[in-house]
């Protein structure tokens, strides 16, 4: 449904990152190599990061194609950051071609993206709204995903690490809806990841990790993911454990 892409290491410009390997976020928007599901991701992107003296990330999202954009392509040759998190979108049915559906999502310091589909968006709706953090914008786009990130948020706010708390939402998703879960998100001092339901791929060199929905280059170490996992790491470390039910 959507290709994202999450990095941590020595500052990089978010061309180098994302337009200029071969295989990049951008040529994924068009022409992705792994994609289950679906053909293209024209729906929108989004780019979020971190930069020194800004305790919350910027972010940047258009509800256009990523090859439609050639400002921000210039722009980007210019910014650089330690960590990032990127996709491009490719819309669940019935739900808008709309900037405000298209990741990353983020609220306080978190930088938040989900590959995959909600199955019964209603049902999940009406078992978890009490749970959906009222200071959070994003949790209430018009979009299956954003249920997800409240539920994430939420778990957050309750005091859950990032990795649990993406843990937690995947196991409120699958008890209430089912669907495919391949959740990514950044607090600016970790990654973490599910690998639920869709590819999710990892790059980890010397003191620089690449999370991916999938390799932007023929890199021999790329280390395709287990389903059913959760993914930790940083820019020096990397953790794979079973996800758990």
């Amino acid at each position: 449904m959507c290709r994202h892409l999450a990095y941590a290491g020595p500052a990089v410009s978010l061309y180098d990152l994302l337009w200029k390997p071969e295989f990049s976020l951008l040529e994924q928007a068009s022409a992705p190599r792994r994609q289950r599901y679906g053909r293209v991701n024209a729906d929108g992107y989004g780019v979020g990061w971190y930069a020194p003296g800004r305790s919350e990330p910027v972010r940047y999202r258009r509800n256009v194609p990523m090859w439609g954009d050639s400002s921000f392509a210039s722009v980007a040759g210019a910014t650089t950051s330690e960590c990032v998190v990127a996709a491009v979108r490719s819309a669940t049915v019935g739900t808008p071609v709309d900037e405000s559906c298209v990741a990353p999502f983020t609220w306080g310091h978190l930088l938040w993206s989900h590959n995959g589909v909600v199955a019964d968006p209603v049902a999940l709706r009406k078992s978890v709204s009490h749970l959906l953090p009222v200071d959070c914008p994003d949790a209430f786009a018009p979009v299956d995903s954003a249920l997800l990130f409240g539920l994430t948020v939420a778990a957050v706010a309750a005091g859950e690490a990032l990795p649990s708390a993406l843990a937690s939402t995947v196991r409120l998703g699958r008890r209430h809806s089912g669907g495919r879960f391949n959740l990514l998100a950044s607090d600016g001092q970790q990654l973490a990841a599910t690998v639920c339901g869709d590819t999710l791929y990892a790059r980890s060199r010397p003191a620089e990790l690449v999370i991916a929905s999938e390799p932007f280059d023929d890199a021999t170490d790329w280390e395709p993911l287990p389903d059913e996992s959760i993914v930790t790491g940083t820019a020096s470390h990397l953790d794979v454990r079973p996800l758990g039910h």
